[in-house]
């Protein structure tokens, strides 16, 4: 496992790296530099459509890459393998080489790199993930602009319990980027080097959908996008454009996996699994689900506390995580027990969807609870889309 370790999964998805994943890249990787192609995503995606059966685009396959295939596969058909993957070797120290042309003391070296070809495969996954020593950047501020970029960090999950050290390292990292409406911030399918945090305005997450783009979710101040790319590795998952004139900061990919990756990475993780087990978000896509994630605050409660009561307004919708409660209801002066609540159930949307006080109180029954909250605003833009189930679901119990 040693080509994972430190990387931010789980022990399941570390073992499908190693056993499945590992062997094709490091022999993509060993193909890629060694035909050096013009274009490489071209000739990765052939590559793949060979290794699956599937026919090749001729408008993708020029000559020389057919004549490179048939050399690979001569290669194999004459036991020749190390000779092919030393090739690795031979491209990347090409000057070397023609210098010492004739020193055959050489050779016995790219055996030893064929051997240890896991390299490759190793720093395509880890590159990001570890951390080195590093200068941040760090970007001239007024005491004004240090200030509204503080309490712009204060509102999100992701940077809110950095300690003061950190935060001030964060605070000289992130870059202000005005934006006119209209601009595109990102774009789907792209790589990404940069997360956003939103001081002002609004910014439309678009994704495209069966064939045409959809607004997925509006972001606005104290909201994070971008980070997808980051704490994954992998291409925007939507593209982001500014619905009005706004303000933003942009941090680097870097600094952000030094200080701020690991601990989103564990508390993404750890809502992402739980969330999967909540009935009503079973519909939700992941990355919707990793924004529903985000949004959510722990609290933790004791036994007989009630975490609403009924009548009073309500502002938040929650998630029970751990423990038992339960709804009690006052009908004529009398309480009534009328609802039972569980790991993964939720309450507290009837207030937001009707604008209207709690319906009943809800108290801790086990010796302790812990919930998830999510705001108003927040319940609003995340669950939009499942008002429908949410609606017959608070039916049932008014």
């Amino acid at each position: 496992m040693s080509v994972v370790e430190g990387l931010p999964f789980k022990d399941d998805k570390k073992k499908y790296i190693v056993d499945v994943l590992d062997p094709v890249l490091q022999e993509l990787v060993a193909d890629v530099l060694t035909e050096l192609p013009k274009q490489p995503t071209d000739y990765m995606i052939n590559w793949l459509r060979r290794r699956s059966g599937l026919p090749l685009k001729a408008d993708v396959c020029s000559v020389q890459e057919r004549n490179a295939q048939l050399k690979r596969e001569l290669a194999a058909c004459s036991g020749s393998l190390d000779e092919t993957a030393g090739c690795v070797k031979f491209t990347e120290d090409e000057e070397e080489e023609e210098e010492s042309d004739d020193e055959m003391d050489e050779i016995p070296e790219f055996k030893q790199v064929a051997k240890a070809r896991q390299s490759v495969s190793a720093e395509a996954y880890g590159d990001w993930n570890k951390k080195k020593v590093f200068t941040p950047p760090s970007y001239t501020k007024t005491d004004e602009q240090k200030g509204r970029l503080k309490d712009t960090l204060a509102k999100s999950f992701m940077f809110v319990d950095l300690d003061t050290k950190d935060m001030a390292t964060i605070l000289m990292a992130m870059k202000e980027v005005p934006l006119e409406a209209g601009t595109k911030v990102i774009t789907e399918g792209e790589d990404g080097d940069y997360l956003f945090v939103i001081e002002s305005g609004q910014l439309d997450c678009i994704k495209m959908i069966e064939g045409a783009e959809k607004v997925v979710k509006t972001c606005s101040a104290g909201d994070v996008f971008g980070e997808l790319a980051l704490l994954y590795n992998c291409p925007r998952a939507a593209s982001v454009v500014a619905k009005d004139k706004s303000v933003c900061w942009q941090l680097d990919r870097e600094t952000f996996n030094y200080i701020v990756k690991e601990a989103a990475v564990k508390r993404r993780e750890k809502y992402d699994t739980f969330l999967k087990s909540v009935s009503i978000l079973a519909s939700i896509g992941a990355y919707e689900r990793s924004q529903i994630a985000d949004a959510l605050k722990p609290e933790t409660f004791q036994k007989g506390a009630s975490i609403v009561k009924q009548d009073e307004p309500g502002d938040k919708f929650y998630i029970v995580e751990e423990g038992t409660l339960y709804a009690e209801k006052v009908v004529d002066g009398q309480p009534k027990r009328v609802m039972d609540y569980k790991e993964g159930s939720f309450f507290g949307e009837l207030a937001l969807l009707r604008n209207q006080p709690r319906a009943a109180s809800v108290i801790v029954e086990s010796k302790s609870a812990q919930v998830l909250w999510m705001s108003r605003s927040s319940f609003s833009k995340m669950l939009g889309p499942l008002q429908d189930l949410l609606q017959k679901q608070a039916a049932s119990y008014t």
